[in-house]
């Protein structure tokens, strides 16, 4: 794969930037379930803030992991599902299970 990025630096502050356009676009749709996230993608916004809390301890930077899913949430993970979460379908469960089988076929 070519290297889209003229230094490492330039690709940190695109990506980081993308990253966050991600973030602010799971904050506002709400009505986007994370089971069906998983269902279809194999992430969810906890995957994200697990990843966040990954890679802030990979950098030696304090984060805990539940202030790394409230900064993918917007606000504390419980409250969010409180708000925003649905009971999960079988048919959701049932995706969701596979998609994880793919994930860990793929090595993720």
């Amino acid at each position: 794969m070519p290297d889209l990025f003229a230094d490492d630096a330039t690709r940190d502050r695109i990506e980081a930037a993308a990253f966050r356009r991600l973030v602010a676009l799971l904050q506002a749709r709400t009505d986007v379930q994370n089971i069906d996230l998983m269902g279809v993608g194999g992430f969810c916004r906890n995957c994200l803030g697990d990843w966040l809390h990954e890679a802030a301890a990979e950098a030696g930077v304090p984060l805990e992991h539940a202030d790394a899913r409230t900064h993918v949430y917007g606000m504390q993970q419980a409250d969010w599902k409180k708000l925003h979460q649905a009971e999960a379908t079988p048919k959701q469960l049932a995706r969701m299970a596979g998609s994880l089988e793919r994930n860990k076929a793929a090595g993720l």
